[in-house]
């Protein structure tokens, strides 16, 4: 993977360019995962990516699929509930080795959680230096090296925050499909338009498509359905704003762990079919970005 700087417009014809007049991270065309099934999951900062990552990733396994969940966090935290632990991530791991990756076992770098879903935190360069995008090559390089991706159904990627340059949209560039975490209020959705518009920016050259939107901690969905019909997204699942979702990260557990309840019950469901629904092939959505000027009129007026 390397970084490309380049401010003239770019030809059409290269299959593997991505924008125009844009600083990118551009994919080795080797590095691409195979057979499996791959989601990226983007939404605003703490919106609950890693909770809906770990959780659909639970369910995916549930069906009887080979799960890896590759957290895109310098924070490390995207499989915490799954394993138990900050696990190490996989920048940590390559700087023991001076980058040596040969050198490395597969159990270095990934960890079996809860119900066999494997998990491996990328990490991320130290704040203010080098790119996310470079993490994220490297993570993906190091499984195949250690043919970890061939037995595998579903890879997850839990990306994050809102950012959208070229290193942190790299996810997209492995993904078949895109996945918007957002809640029912203003800020979610503003940056869910953002994410919306980098995605198509990576499908003009690459095969990930908008996949849908989940609605996180909300009671209700009436202004992410309304900004849903107006750029022609589809909402795919709604999980409520529920504590058992708020007491299982302090418990360090999957929402498929807590005690049974009636909410809790509710919001298994939820991702069960979540991820029979995507399993199956949910088709793309033919999703268009609002500017800023016109996101920031449409939103909350009835």
């Amino acid at each position: 993977m390397t970084l490309v700087i380049d401010r003239k417009p770019k030809s059409r014809s290269n299959p593997r360019e991505d924008g125009e007049g844009s600083v990118q991270v551009h994919l080795d065309p080797n590095a691409s995962i195979g057979t499996a099934k791959v989601f990226s999951v983007y939404g605003k900062g703490g919106i609950g990516k890693s909770t809906t990552s770990s959780n659909l990733s639970v369910a995916f396994s549930k069906l009887g699929k080979r799960v890896l969940q590759i957290g895109c966090d310098p924070k490390h935290d995207s499989t915490f509930t799954l394993t138990k632990s900050l696990v190490p991530t996989v920048i940590d791991i390559l700087e023991q080795v001076d980058f040596h990756s040969e050198e490395l076992r597969p159990e270095d770098f990934v960890f079996q959680g809860y119900n066999g879903v494997m998990c491996v935190e990328a990490g991320g360069p130290p704040a203010g230096t080098g790119c996310g995008g470079y993490v994220v090559g490297q993570t993906v390089k190091l499984l195949k090296e250690h043919h970890l991706l061939e037995d595998t159904d579903v890879v997850i990627f839990d990306v994050l925050g809102d950012v959208v340059c070229g290193g942190f949209a790299s996810p997209l560039q492995h993904a078949d499909r895109a996945l918007i975490v957002t809640a029912n209020d203003f800020d979610s959705i503003f940056a869910m338009n953002r994410i919306v518009a980098a995605i198509n920016a990576k499908a003009k050259n690459y095969g990930v498509r908008v996949g849908g939107v989940i609605a996180n901690r909300s009671k209700d969905t009436d202004q992410i359905d309304r900004f849903a019909e107006a750029t022609g997204l589809k909402r795919l699942a709604h999980l409520p704003d529920v504590d058992a979702i708020r007491l299982s990260r302090l418990k360090k557990s999957t929402l498929f762990e807590m005690p049974p309840s009636p909410e809790v019950e509710h919001v298994q469901n939820e991702y069960m079919r979540l991820a029979a629904q995507l399993w199956a092939g949910a088709e793309p959505c033919d999703a268009r970005s609002m500017k800023d000027r016109d996101i920031f009129d449409f939103l909350g007026f009835d």
